[in-house]
């Protein structure tokens, strides 16, 4: 029977939640039990070993050392755990056939006698969970879903999976999916763990070897799922995941910040979150979130900028010393032009540019050696090694050799290609004109960024950070210079209280391996808004997981690089032949009907292949689609968010072309909007919207979105469908629709 059906429901929900609360107040007893038992273990591992002595150590006195580490690393570790998973504990309760019952959550609790209080939603107990549907309830006759504020139950959400087997079961409410759908959305990305969709479930537990792909239009959840696929290789391959590390990758700060506790909320904390433009601090130690115009990120992130930056870093940055000329015993050894690019062209061929001056100088001295003629070396009985400490002790060698092969960075290389001419030479070949104007005004654009200061740096872009890290993995790492002269003694007023040996000094020095990228890697590399990986970026992935296990999310109708030639090849050399498999999420939990809609007709125009997703509830109401006199947007804005802050209880956000952006948020900040709705309203531009959901969206001039974006249209398909209830767009024209609309059914207006 339902609640509807029920003269007392009223009672009988009461009824039912006592039962659950019940149950879930046996669990926090438990956990607190759990709790106080790490706590316990904690202080009796600093308990465990307690000297005074401050000189030496007995070898019983280490051991003893070790095990107090480990116990208090275990006893921290688990303390963590159980803290961080008192919201929202238990969650579900699966009613099987014949009688039994199993309760699911974020982690699995026993009993005094081992016998499970709540299953973790991980283990494959929990599976029916998720998988259960009413054509294959796998023996689950009730699926019912908890609704928890801190350790009391508050509502109660049921299925019935299987109406063929007798029950006296109640079932409560109108579905935990269609209820999670209905609540307002707040500044942070929510979990679904309690809701999570048969679809859903298969992807999140796929094997975790080789390239798991995730695929799915807007609104299907493809964020969250990989996120909770993440949660789950840790749970199952903890040892192997955990030591190598788990990177999530997304497309901007903003994004990330969203994103930021829902693995925590999951009881994982084992991962790096990094956007793109911050990927390469291990190695540049900065990151970038600033975005390049669309010709200048283009050429930026063609796989082709490998050939122009291999060329630079073969480039000598002086131009004036194409010669090299040495004395040696009266007679002049000169080497040309020709013979010097000869030499340096080889010398590359084989070692990374930094950790070439050895092999550099052994070649121009035996280029060198060769220009002495014979009979001469005889006469002046000249042996090869004297030779060499003439040639290197002279003035002009060493002025030549530090101009001509100076220690590189990658903004130093980089910064280079700012310079027309020198672009040219390297590049006449394999950008055109207008790709070599647009990348050399963008680097002139970001050193124009550098105040007067010697340690200041270009203001870089987040497609600059992918060349960048390409550089350095071409140059190496900088040679590391010995200290000549080491101090063996502490000097007067020293505050080191370290007792440091003559051994302690010869044995520190790290030789930095000359194939080493420096970057740093992991066993599992997730990367969100994949269609947005330019294939310079990707190989800056594979710098980060050579011999990881990767999971990617995408969307191609969302791309915003339209190359996809050259994005497909960077997937291919990615996925290689190792394992892989597919997963196609279809469908749309977040935009209404009325939202996916029009966003399908306007993305199929141009875009026939587009994975349109089913959308599972309709609000009845329609974009409302706005136009407005440009001098009259404030007053537009103003109603139209007035309007927007009575319709829906949660976020709001104001997507505009990147080029308005700061006038439409300064414009916003400015507007007498009513009490409470000013700070539900975000302003952003379209490509910062991307991942990110709202309860409502205010599309600003979707014609100046398609014409300043690579992506075009397809990034102003990407800003329609961020809204869980109301869309609205306003054109800004003198009444007439925007191009935009000339692919809809209706494209009528209203003047705004």
């Amino acid at each position: 029977m339902t609640e509807t059906d029920t003269p007392n429901a009223s009672e009988i929900l009461a009824n039912e939640l006592a039962i659950e609360q019940a149950h879930v107040d046996k669990v926090y007893d438990h956990l607190e039990t759990a709790t106080a038992s790490a706590r316990n273990v904690e202080a009796e591992s600093r308990a465990k070993f307690q000297t005074d002595r401050a000189d030496w150590m007995r070898e019983e006195d280490g051991t003893a050392l070790f095990e107090r580490d480990a116990f208090a690393f275990q006893a921290a570790k688990r303390l963590a755990i159980l803290d961080a998973e008192h919201e929202g504990l238990v969650f579900g309760r699966l009613d099987f056939h014949p009688a039994e019952t199993r309760y699911v959550g974020r982690i699995g609790v026993r009993d005094d006698e081992y016998e499970p209080l709540v299953i973790d939603w991980r283990a494959p107990a929990a599976e029916p969970f998720y998988r259960a549907t009413a054509a294959d309830p796998m023996g689950v006759v009730r699926r019912r879903v908890l609704r928890c504020r801190d350790d009391k139950v508050t509502g109660i959400e049921d299925d019935l999976l299987d109406d063929t087997t007798e029950t006296d079961l109640v079932v409560i409410g109108e579905g935990a999916l269609m209820a999670s759908l209905k609540r307002a959305r707040g500044p942070r990305m929510r979990d679904i763990v309690a809701t999570i969709q048969a679809e859903q479930d298969e992807a999140i537990r796929a094997p975790y070897q080789g390239v798991t792909l995730i695929s799915g239009g807007p609104g299907t959840g493809k964020t969250v799922v990989a996120l909770h696929r993440a949660a789950f290789l840790l749970y199952t391959h903890r040892k192997r995941l955990e030591q190598g590390g788990v990177l999530v990758v997304g497309p901007t700060d903003l994004f990330m910040r969203y994103i930021e506790r829902v693995l925590p909320g999951l009881g994982e904390d084992s991962v790096t979150l990094k956007s793109v433009g911050d990927l390469a601090t291990d190695v540049l130690g900065f990151g970038s979130q600033r975005v390049d115009e669309g010709d200048a990120a283009l050429v930026k992130g063609s796989l082709r900028m490998v050939k122009v930056l291999r060329r630079t870093v073969q480039e000598p940055l002086v131009t004036d010393r194409t010669r090299l000329r040495v004395s040696v015993k009266g007679e002049i050894l000169t080497l040309e032009a020709p013979e010097l690019s000869t030499i340096r062209r080889d010398v590359l061929a084989s070692h990374k540019a930094n950790r070439a001056r050895r092999p550099l100088e052994k070649a121009l001295l035996d280029a060198l050696w060769r220009k002495l003629p014979t009979d001469i070396a005889a006469l002046l009985d000249l042996p090869r090694e004297i030779f060499d400490e003439i040639v290197t002790s002279q003035a002009s060698y060493l002025m030549f050799l530090n101009a001509w092969w100076p220690r590189l960075n990658p903004e130093m290389v980089l910064a280079r290609l700012a310079d027309p001419a020198l672009l040219h030479k390297v590049a006449h070949d394999v950008l055109n004109d207008a790709e070599r104007h647009a990348l050399s005004d963008s680097l002139q654009h970001a050193r124009g960024f550098v105040p007067d200061s010697e340690h200041a740096r270009p203001e870089w872009s987040v497609s600059d950070i992918a060349l960048l890290d390409e550089l350095a993995a071409m140059i190496g790492p900088p040679p590391v210079e010995e200290e000549t002269d080491p101090t063996l003694f502490l000097t007067d007023g020293s505050d080191v209280s370290e007792l440091v040996t003559l051994a302690d000094r010869l044995t520190t020095h790290h030789e930095i391996d000359p194939d080493d990228d420096l970057a740093v890697t992991h066993a599992h590399v997730l990367v969100d808004e994949t269609q947005d990986i330019t294939p310079m970026q990707w190989r800056m992935l594979r710098r980060r997981g050579p011999q990881a296990s990767w999971t990617l999310v995408g969307d191609t109708a969302q791309s915003s690089y339209p190359n996809d030639d050259e994005t497909r090849r960077a997937m291919r050399d990615l996925i290689g032949r190792g394992a892989s498999r597919t997963f196609k999420l279809s469908t749309n939990y977040r935009s209404p009907a009325e939202v996916m809609e029009l966003a399908g007709e306007v993305i199929t125009a141009v875009y026939p292949d587009a994975d349109l997703p089913r959308a599972v509830r309709r609000t009845g109401v329609a974009p409302r689609l706005l136009t407005s006199a440009p001098e009259r947007l404030g007053e537009s804005l103003a109603r139209a968010l007035g309007q927007l802050g009575a319709e829906v209880e949660g976020t709001i956000a104001v997507i505009t072309p990147a080029g308005r952006y700061h006038s439409v948020a300064d414009m916003v900040a400015g507007l007498p909007l009513p009490v409470g709705v000013g700070e539900r309203v975000s302003v952003l531009t379209a490509l910062q919207s991307k991942g990110l959901e709202f309860d409502a969206a205010l599309v600003v001039s979707p014609d100046e979105i398609v014409e300043q974006t690579p992506g075009g249209i397809r990034v102003l398909y990407v800003a329609l469908t961020r809204p869980t209830w109301r869309l609205v767009t306003i054109d800004i024209t003198d009444g007439r629709p925007g191009a935009w609309r000339e692919s809809l059914e209706s494209p009528l207006s209203d003047s705004a």
